[in-house]
């Protein structure tokens, strides 16, 4: 194992492990090396790199920090790595999301607040019958978003906001060339906000479903 591999896990397994806990202050570089039996050189590369996942906040002039590690903080470098997919990965991309937003559509069903759904229902009647593709994709992702936060669970949030951005090129697309599209768009966002209202979970998965897989058989089509 390369020494910074090393001294990453060992870094890791004191966090794991409790030794270091959310907002602890790492002891200084010239104890910690020693303690860990590492390199000063070595334990630098490895909180460099914790660093850049969130794991670890250097402050300049006030010492390194474990982060609050908050799934939304260290799902941001899945965010980053989504950025350098590549076109013919798409496809890919909503098959996760058709696997993932229907379930966090159906939890959000015995989740969401009234105020909640009326935002929700504001949004689509802000955005009105026939908009823009681009107002259309702006008011999908806030949508969905909406949605997912509403029900309870920060990692499947943070994983769909991360997988959602590799999408949005082929929504638009879609909205430029398919004559149904945009109808068809704002009839299925009515429907699940229709069984989000009426607390049905397996209609809101189910329309969930429908709404993405209508973007993926599309978009298998057009390639």
């Amino acid at each position: 194992m390369a020494v910074t591999d090393e001294a990453i896990e060992k870094i890791k397994g004191m966090i794991v492990s409790g030794a270091l806990r959310p907002g602890d202050r790492l002891p200084k570089e010239s104890e910690l090396a020693a303690e860990l039996g590492l390199s000063r050189n070595s334990l630098r590369e490895a909180v460099r790199a914790l660093s850049l996942i969130r794991i670890l906040d250097v402050r300049q002039g006030d010492g390194t920090y474990v982060t609050s590690l908050d799934p939304q903080l260290l799902l941001e470098a899945l965010s980053f790595v989504v950025d350098f997919h590549r076109d013919d990965t798409v496809l890919e991309f909503l098959a996760v999301r058709r696997i993932l937003e229907p379930a966090a559509t159906a939890m959000a069903a015995s989740r969401v607040s009234e105020q909640q759904l009326n935002a929700l229902s504001a949004q689509l009647d802000k955005l009105g019958d026939n908009p823009s593709v681009e107002e259309l994709v702006a008011c999908d992702l806030d949508f969905h978003r909406g949605i997912v936060q509403s029900s309870g669970n920060s990692v499947l949030c943070s994983l769909l906001d991360g997988l959602s951005g590799p999408t949005t090129r082929a929504r638009i697309w879609r909205g430029l060339t398919q004559e149904d599209a945009v109808s068809r768009t704002l009839h299925e966002h009515r429907m699940i906000l229709a069984a989000l209202r009426d607390r049905d979970a397996e209609a809101a998965r189910s329309w969930a479903t429908v709404h993405i897989a209508s973007v993926e058989q599309w978009l298998r089509a057009s390639l």
